[in-house]
């Protein structure tokens, strides 16, 4: 947890003290998560409260996020997401408020080859269980959703998934700015993205991935 926050303020999904990251310990309904004042990049494993599914403190000091709806409802809704980020990342939050859409044209975006939908109900802050029930239903099956006007919302089936899936989709869009400047843009089909998918993001290179993050992080506190 302390990690993967650090490396996704390292990527550039810093943003003061704002974004979370959480993980639903495996066959219960408590979930570990950064606590509220801290920012990504400072994060350590005294940082690191436990909540019940509705928001209530079980475990550790300090306060609790307002939009822990933001994840305590995506918990609800899918069994097989393990650990959810929301970050106000610079890319994916530009995307959120324009009218585009992802592209299939990198392997990076091929990550999202089922679709990147979007929360179009309010930019506001997501602080209630209301809210957070329709985030995870805009969210459905994908693993990130455009949050109008405000962030992105990333989920994985790990940590280390959640967090590639955060970076990978920065970097995807930051691609597709590039190629709109260069000429015309020329994506995959969705066919050709989902055979791709299992050449890509196999386990074993998500893990082969997520090790040389920590080791650039360890690099990076040097």
């Amino acid at each position: 947890m302390a990690q993967a926050c650090r490396i996704l303020a390292l990527d550039g999904h810093q943003d003061l003290t704002l974004g979370h990251v959480s993980v639903r310990l495996p066959g219960t309904e408590i979930i570990y998560m950064k606590r509220k004042g801290r920012g990504l990049d400072e994060i350590t494993p005294d940082d690191i409260i436990a909540i019940d599914l509705d928001g209530n403190l079980v475990e550790g000091e300090g306060e609790v996020h307002l939009e822990y709806p933001v994840h305590t409802e995506v918990y609800r809704r899918r069994p097989d997401v393990g650990a959810v980020i929301h970050t106000h990342s610079p890319y994916a939050t530009a995307l959120g408020a324009t009218d585009g859409k992802l592209e299939l044209l990198t392997h990076d975006a091929v990550l999202f080859y089922r679709g990147l939908p979007r929360f179009e109900d309010t930019p506001e802050l997501i602080v209630n269980s209301d809210q957070g029930r329709s985030l995870a239903q805009a969210l459905g099956d994908a693993r990130a959703v455009l949050m109008r006007n405000h962030g992105v919302l990333v989920v994985g089936e790990s940590v280390p998934w959640a967090v590639l899936a955060a970076l990978t989709l920065d970097r995807a869009i930051a691609f597709q700015i590039m190629a709109a400047r260069l000429g015309q843009l020329r994506p995959m089909t969705p066919a050709e993205a989902e055979k791709l998918f299992p050449q890509k993001f196999p386990q074993a290179f998500v893990e082969e991935y997520w090790n040389y993050l920590v080791r650039k992080l360890e690099r990076a506190a040097v």
